[in-house]
């Protein structure tokens, strides 16, 4: 590929007979391919490059993704200046805060699916030899990352940052506490303009929501896994040091098309297990057991719910960050960011140090200049934690006999008995919440709200967040077969399989019914016996959801269980060629 100038540390010049790229710039043949880009203000020396895909989730949908088209450019001007030629495209989002509470959420988890097939789309039609990908919102960071994965080209990926935290009455707040000011509206502990005041001034900048929610925990995923540069995740949205990491991580991805190092390379069992340790150690969000068995699934590798369930429960929860802690991601941001928790795992022996990164170094070697500073308390020392297994576990039991998952960072009560209340979707549940129509130690379980039944596995914070709002939030459990946000705190169990749809146990609740859920234990277990569940399951109807056309229609036709990530496609396991070796 390249010449000996790559070791001397000169730009490399690369040989496109072996890149995708030759198939749309080179021999007579393409001569017609070429006259396309000279349209675009190509010169010769620049269409005869690698070509490299910067692919962003840009647009006017919501803060977290608004300033990725400024980090672009930072991107495109480290390719040029390694020797690529930046090629810039975007994709869908749809944003989580904006969609949630209604039948917007049903699109959320389908644009995960969206996002890593557009790209990789845009990416087979051009023929691009490698890709850079810039993602702000929940399901944009690991949509990004599976189609690196499924590609396999050189890549780089790179968080857009998140949002800055907002003040109200002299304390931070973010979009959580707007969402649960809902609940104390309607409880009536919170006056109209209370309510305008705070919404107001959330969200003060650009960038993703600001705690540990999901955003954020899989932007300390891509780190912990490798595929972003040290320390890209930490810096908020508005901070010009972006725009460093952005060129940079332009500079990295034509080393790795230099080395020929790719994402199959760095995305190994090891690597996905020190992700899921980063989740867990940092309370981060339950929709971590749906997107990692999703990004091992393009690599051909089985780790699926229970494997990532079984790093949770041998690794230290040691952030004090919201929704169950104290502070916001710029916090973390200011004391080191992720590399002083990856720094602590390591020391501690929870990670994989040997695992290859796209810097071309090993995890070990891009954290040895790294200090876990003392005089900070956003995150302990890996031998010192707030408990001793991770803020986030995997249940099971004769409710859940695929598994179902649940955050307990912050959580005080890990055990949870009571009645079950039942609701077919969550509109019902939201307004049985608003109307305060339950009980105090209910178990609400909202149920066909699965990635078949939805369709689209919807998020719950709207109905979580206001029974925090009216202070009963630790006093009830949810359950659903849907999922929780990652700002949602409580005893509020997701990703419940099988699901309704399909019959799944969750279907033959009914109201009463006395479940016990035991985050110690790992448990979750419907108290009824067997023959009368016998006789339900006899008696059960399939319920029909309302979307018979349409891509939510397409998607639960092809989509499966959420202990494997709700995929849509076979995966690497029956590839019989990989896009990059074209």
């Amino acid at each position: 590929m390249p010449d000996d100038a790559t070791m001397s540390g000169e730009k490399p010049v690369f040989d496109k007979s072996t890149l995708p790229s030759r198939h749309v710039t080179e021999g007579p043949e393409r001569a017609p391919h070429r006259s396309y880009y000279y349209a675009m203000g190509m010169t010769e020396e620049e269409i005869h490059r690698p070509f490299v895909g910067v692919a962003t989730c840009w647009n006017e949908a919501a803060p977290c993704n608004i300033a990725l088209n400024r980090q672009a450019q930072s991107v495109k001007k480290g390719v040029m200046g390694a020797g690529g030629s930046p090629r810039e495209f975007t994709t869908i989002t749809v944003t989580d805060g904006i969609a949630m509470g209604h039948a917007g959420m049903k699109s959320s988890l389908v644009s995960r699916e969206v996002i890593a097939d557009s790209v990789e789309l845009t990416m087979r039609g051009h023929s691009y030899d490698a890709l850079v990908g810039l993602a702000g919102c929940d399901k944009s960071l690991p949509g990004m990352m599976m189609v690196m994965v499924r590609l396999n080209v050189p890549s780089v990926f790179m968080y857009g940052g998140s949002i800055l935290p907002g003040t109200f009455k002299g304390k931070d707040v973010t979009v959580v506490d707007v969402f649960e000011a809902v609940g104390q509206h309607s409880a009536g502990n919170m006056s109209d303009e209370d309510l305008f005041e705070l919404e107001c001034v959330a969200c003060p900048s650009a960038g993703s929501c600001g705690g540990q929610f999901t955003a954020n925990t899989m932007a300390c995923v891509s780190e912990a896994m490798g595929l972003a540069l040290p320390g890209s995740a930490g810096a908020p949205a508005p901070y010009e040091s972006r725009d460093h990491y952005g060129e940079e991580s332009g500079k990295a991805v034509m080393n790795l098309l230099a080395t020929g190092l790719r994402p199959r390379d760095i995305v190994t069992r090891r690597s996905l297990e020190n992700a899921a340790v980063v989740i867990a150690a940092t309370g981060g969000s339950t929709n971590g057991g749906l997107h990692l068995p999703a990004i091992a699934h393009e690599a051909g590798i089985k780790f699926d719910l229970d494997d990532v369930c079984e790093v949770f429960k041998k690794t230290p929860y040691i952030t004090d960050l919201k929704p169950g802690g104290r502070y916001v991601a710029k916090d973390l941001y200011d004391v080191g960011g992720v590399s002083i928790v990856l720094r602590t795992l390591l020391d501690a022996g929870f990670l994989h140090g040997d695992c290859i990164t796209v810097t071309g170094k090993t995890l070990a070697e891009n954290l040895a200049h790294v200090q876990f500073p003392e005089d900070q308390d956003v995150v302990r020392p890996a031998t010192n934690p707030f408990s001793p297994t991770g803020g986030v576990v995997g249940l099971k039991g004769s409710l859940a006999p695929q598994g179902g998952i649940v955050k307990v960072a912050g959580m005080d009560n890990l055990k949870f008995h009571g009645p079950a209340r039942c609701f077919d979707c969550e509109e019902d549940a939201f307004k049985a919440v608003e109307n305060k129509e339950y009980k105090e130690g209910d178990v609400l379980v909202i149920r066909y709200e699965g990635p078949r039944g939805g369709p689209g596995m919807r998020e719950m914070l709207s109905t979580t967040a206001a029974l925090y709002g009216q202070g009963m939030g630790d006093k009830v459990a949810l359950v659903t077969d849907g999922r929780f946000s990652g700002a949602t705190r409580g005893f509020c169990v997701g990703h419940v399989g099988p699901e309704a749809a399909v019959g799944g146990p969750i279907a033959l609740v009914k109201d009463g019914d006395m479940i016990a859920l035991d985050a110690e234990e790992g448990t979750i277990d419907l108290e009824v016996d067997d023959g009368e569940l016998a006789n339900r399951r006899y008696e059960w109807v399939p319920h029909a959801h309302d979307y018979q056309s349409g891509a939510l229609w397409k998607y639960a036709q092809q989509v499966g269980d959420a202990r494997d990530g709700a995929v849509t496609h076979p995966g690497a396991k029956v590839e019989s060629h990989v896009y990059a070796d074209i």
